[in-house]
């Protein structure tokens, strides 16, 4: 699996990354099973978040990293969501939220660390001071910003060339081929072309959420199902409309190519089998495009 390198982190993040809203210790064998699922196929880095499942996805991830599973993967948590009375991107409120994230998890550190949300009435200046503090602490490796604007992300990295201080690694914006019209929550953010343009002009990894689209395209959706408020309000616009027509259609010539693919090797298999003759398997092969066209 392709992977990307980030600065002080030991093993480079895999390319797909294992979400764990859902994760909690009432289901641990089936998140057991989900991460060495997950493993299996070379993924190596875990999100997680302080308020996933209420602490509980971070508590189910502990116990398997306690299970003698912690060098296996990159932890990746996020601390800063806002709560019922607003923003708590604040040097004491991240600081608990870390110690407590770090306790669930069974670890020390975590290799990579995000803020989920942004304060813009917080200076980016004092934000990196308390990071760097949790990188100089040994708390975090690498640090990032999820659903920050590039403008911040930006302002935050020049503080810290100019100051002397380690910036931000990577971004965690929403990213995926349907385009979202509106945030799926509050505070949520989602790349457009000028964004895309500034993440590959400052080479800033983009770890997108939600690269599936909450599965849009899985085919449990179609532009005429409007059952899904959220869906309709966030997704459904004229330009992921026509990404689903084309990805429908290069969905059906790639079943076209494997049927086709199949019925030549039985093809084979049965001349080989029966001992057919040049004429006798063309004949049949003619017989099996005829069904197919008219299925």
């Amino acid at each position: 699996m392709k992977s990307i390198p980030l600065t002080r982190v030991e093993q480079p993040v895999s390319a797909l990354i294992m979400g764990s809203d859902y994760f909690s210790p009432d289901n641990q064998e089936k998140v057991n099973q989900v991460l060495e699922n997950y493993t299996l196929i070379g993924g190596n880095t875990i999100d997680t978040a302080y308020i996933y499942n209420g602490g509980q996805s971070e508590a189910a991830i502990g116990n398997w990293l306690d299970a003698g599973n912690r060098d296996r993967v990159n932890v990746w948590t996020k601390g800063g969501h806002p709560n019922k009375n607003g923003h708590t991107i604040n040097r004491e409120e991240l600081t608990e939220q870390l110690k407590i994230s770090l306790d669930r998890l069974k670890t020390d550190q975590a290799d990579l660390y995000a803020l989920h949300r942004d304060d813009p009435t917080v200076p980016v200046g004092a934000i990196l001071e308390w990071l760097n503090e949790f990188v100089e602490n040994g708390q975090i490796a690498a640090f990032g910003g999820s659903n920050w604007s590039v403008e911040r992300l930006e302002e935050a990295n020049d503080y810290a060339t100019k100051n002397g201080l380690k910036g931000f690694s990577f971004s965690s914006p929403n990213l995926s081929l349907a385009k979202a019209q509106d945030p799926y929550w509050p505070g949520c953010i989602s790349l457009d072309q000028q964004s895309v343009a500034w993440h590959t002009k400052t080479n800033l990894p983009v770890f997108s959420w939600s690269s599936q689209a909450r599965g849009f395209f899985t085919g449990r959706f179609t532009r005429e199902d409007k059952s899904n408020d959220d869906l309709v309000r966030v997704f459904y616009n004229d330009h992921t409309g026509n990404v689903m027509i084309v990805l429908q259609s290069l969905l059906n010539k790639k079943v076209s190519q494997q049927s086709k693919l199949l019925s030549r090797t039985w093809l084979i298999s049965l001349s080989q089998r029966q001992r057919l003759s040049g004429r006798k398997i063309k004949l049949r092969w003619s017989h099996v495009q005829e069904e197919q066209q008219l299925s």
